[in-house]
């Protein structure tokens, strides 16, 4: 057998087994410091391997992020797990969190103020829980008076519905403000501030970003 082929075959077989020990997502830079090779790098093994993992009829798939990639069982055998370990069903998102959710995936970044136009309802409370659930986060403020908090999804998120990238979400009729509404919100925009992240509950009337300043990507 060819070296490089059985040099591939055994980098991949310790991300299997890496991931898998883990048992959640770990990043191109942790697997690099195990592998030896750059997180560009390992990044690239990694989707190449996962394109063969999750072409096989296996009980587990490859989930690969832009900054991580994790090991997890196939949504479909989930009631099957839960029988042979005893695990109670539950944490199902509630219609109003799963609204938000989806307004903030289709959107991001966006202010609460943003997601609360849209819907046309207070979404402080279904935000808090998603937090709680660690599928959104804080992620900078918009360049706005009041310099509102920006929330973004998590590779929780995406971890939890089987994607790797929200391009990967279907095209589906998302509720958005309206050109009018986007126009006011826009014209509102200013350069400067700090990164500081207020609490939540400071957030001021604003709605979708022109300009954002971001926290740095760990």
């Amino acid at each position: 057998m060819d070296c490089e082929k059985v040099e591939l075959r055994r980098v991949n077989a310790i991300i299997e087994a890496v991931l898998f020990a883990a048992g959640h997502a770990l990043t191109y830079d942790k697997l690099s410091g195990v592998l030896g090779y750059p997180p560009a790098a390992v990044k690239k093994l990694v989707e190449a391997f996962a394109a063969e993992y999750n072409s096989e009829d296996r009980g587990t798939v490859l989930l690969v992020n832009d900054r991580t990639c994790q090991l997890c069982t196939k949504e479909g055998l989930a009631p099957y797990i839960r029988e042979a370990l005893g695990i109670r069903r539950g944490g199902n998102l509630s219609p109003s969190s799963l609204e938000v959710l989806a307004v903030i995936a289709y959107n991001e970044p966006v202010t609460r103020s943003f997601v609360d136009t849209v819907r046309g309802v207070d979404s402080s409370y279904a935000m808090s829980s998603l937090m709680d659930k660690k599928l959104i986060e804080p992620c900078g403020r918009l360049d706005a008076p009041g310099r509102p908090v920006l929330y973004r999804t998590t590779p929780d998120f995406l971890r939890c519905f089987g994607i790797s990238s929200l391009e990967q979400l279907p095209a589906v009729d998302v509720p958005r403000a309206d050109a009018d509404v986007q126009a006011r919100l826009s014209a509102a925009a200013y350069e400067g501030g700090s990164d500081t992240l207020p609490p939540a509950s400071a957030e001021k009337d604003a709605g979708q970003p022109a300009a954002v300043t971001t926290n740095s990507t760990p």
